[in-house]
């Protein structure tokens, strides 16, 4: 009797250990997860230490500054390789058969451990057990034992900020840079460079920041309509800002990839120096929003010097593998009616004008290369013939990337109809917004790699990227409610296992990833909670332009 009782404890106990191994809000959701009977706690006579001095420079610190908001207190530290009791153990190991990003993390009723390969492995390693833990409690702190194992589908994970239509200041993309470690993305990609304003200090061409880091006004109204603010609109980094952003990112293990927008969405350089567009003026950096018939004159090789200098300034400031040169939305009316482009066409031998924006991007992209460096831009670069190297973000639908992998060049998903996150998340959204209706869960069910490539083909899906636009973005308050918590969801599809994703478990979890957002004075959207109206933050909107 007292062995089928035992027996029918263990069956017990199995099962009831078994029954939370899903049951975890760490987002994106871990590739394996169990929880374990009992728990860990964390008091003042815990020790966090690392067996590597590169740890002690930057994961240390980081896990002592993120445990000292949550309970005031410091902890003590050691460069023992490892405590044989009550410990945080962070270990980098030699495991190279184990995925770069990849960790496990591990709390017995004795000690955690975390461990990787890397750094920035052991940096995601520290997101999860944050996660695990409580978003304000003083010493101790109580930790459930939880095994994981873990490491990301893709290799890049992005979100993108345009802060040409609005400004954003150093330390609100300080913040966004927080939210994307918080969720374990890699890669920021910064829109700095458009028709409505030039964000970036570019010492040979001072008239940039000077005349086309300002607008006379500002649309306000819903596009099309013809309400300005009658306000001046500036703004723009320095390059010490500039390097201070990319230094904070890099202990984040965030990517910078700066984007310079070329040959259309220009107005903002052209009106800072005329001679670079097909009529040479007069411009004016534009008001409102949407695509300017001025663009860069692709026949002047003045043009290409002007270009030059200034992304060997860019490159100077990003170590970035890649910089964005965009590449979408240009008119060719003004290269058709340009003498200089029509010249230049005939004289190379080209077909057309989509022939010549493709020996423009080829132009840029040797200069990039020359200097170490890759191309990104939009889909339109595989206008009239893709550069060899280059990599292309695929934002009108698939199709771009489709193609683009076939040829065998590198591809970065980014859709309108489910990466664009300054499209209105409720059908009864309120909020001025651009663009059409991207919900919740169209986010989630995301598959970045298309049914219609082979298998390698799909090798060359690098991953995907969520954009936001800031026509109706005007502050930190509006861009978090409209990025979250649709930044969880791409997360969750750019790093989960596709076996481990539950859009149902997803949404019941989103209750503590709020209340972690409003621990950390984040903004967001309740639209999934009810998609008949819009669940507005609070009375006064939290400084929402409606």
């Amino acid at each position: 009797m007292k062995s089928k009782i035992y027996y029918l404890f263990l069956i017990l106990l199995f099962y009831v250990t078994n029954c939370f191994a899903q049951n975890t809000t760490i987002v994106p959701y871990p590739s394996t997860y169990s929880s374990k009977i009992g728990s860990f706690t964390i008091n003042k006579l815990t020790i966090i230490q690392a067996n590597d001095a590169a740890l002690q420079k930057n994961i240390v610190p980081y896990l002592l500054k993120k445990l000292q908001l949550i309970s005031g207190e410091n902890l003590p530290t050691s460069t023992n390789k490892k405590a044989t009791l009550h410990y945080i153990n962070i270990q980098k190991t030699n495991n190279k058969s184990s995925q770069k990003e990849g960790y496990s993390l591990v709390v017995t009723s004795t000690g955690i451990t975390l461990s990787s390969q890397t750094e920035n492995g052991l940096f995601y390693a520290i997101q999860s057990l944050l996660q695990i833990l409580p978003t304000k409690q003083n010493f101790p702190i109580i930790v459930n034992n939880v095994y994981i194992v873990d490491s990301p589908r893709f290799a890049y994970r992005g979100m993108h900020l345009d802060v040409c239509r609005h400004f954003f200041t150093v330390a609100e993309v300080k913040a966004y840079i927080d939210l994307l470690a918080l969720h374990k993305y890699n890669t920021f990609h910064w829109h700095l460079t458009d028709d409505q304003g030039w964000r970036i200090e570019i010492k040979k061409y001072p008239l940039l920041t000077q005349i086309g880091s300002c607008r006379a006004q500002t649309l306000v109204g819903s596009y099309g309509s013809n309400q300005y603010d009658n306000t001046p609109y500036c703004g723009y980094y320095t390059q010490a800002q500039i390097k201070e952003v990319v230094a904070y990112a890099k202990q984040q293990y965030i990517t910078i990839i700066p984007e310079i927008e070329m040959p259309g969405h220009a107005l903002a350089a052209l009106a800072s120096y005329p001679y670079l567009g097909c009529t040479k003026g007069p411009y004016k950096t534009l008001q409102t929003w949407g695509v300017a018939d001025d663009v860069f004159c692709a026949g002047n090789d003045s043009t290409y010097v002007f270009l030059k200098n200034v992304l060997e300034e860019v490159i100077s400031l990003f170590p970035s593998t890649y910089i964005h040169i965009g590449g979408d939305e240009c008119p060719k009316d003004r290269w058709k009616t340009c003498p200089i482009c029509q010249q230049k066409i005939k004289g190379l031998g080209l077909k057309n004008e989509q022939e010549l924006q493709s020996y423009f991007v080829h132009n840029i992209e040797k200069i990039l290369n020359s200097k170490g460096k890759k191309i990104i831009g939009w889909d339109e670069i595989l206008e009239g013939g893709l550069a060899p190297n280059a990599t292309v973000m695929s934002w009108r639908g698939t199709e771009g990337g489709i193609v683009a992998a076939r040829q065998g060049n590198d591809v970065i998903m980014t859709p309108g109809s489910n990466c664009y996150f300054d499209h209105s998340q409720s059908n009864t959204e309120d909020s001025l917004t651009i663009g059409g209706y991207l919900p919740l869960q169209t986010v989630y069910d995301y598959e970045p790699i298309p049914a219609a490539l082979t298998p390698t083909q799909a090798t060359h899906i690098l991953g995907a990227q969520g954009n936001i636009w800031t026509e109706y973005i005007a502050n930190s308050a509006k861009l978090y409610y409209m990025a979250l918590p649709r930044v969880a969801a791409l997360a969750e599809v750019l790093w989960s296992n596709k076996a481990n994703k539950n859009y149902d478990r997803f949404t019941q979890n989103l209750p503590t990833l709020f209340n972690r957002y409003s621990a950390l004075g984040y903004n967001y959207s309740k639209a999934v909670y009810d998609l008949k109206t819009t669940v507005l933050p609070n009375k006064n909107n939290n400084g929402v332009i409606w």
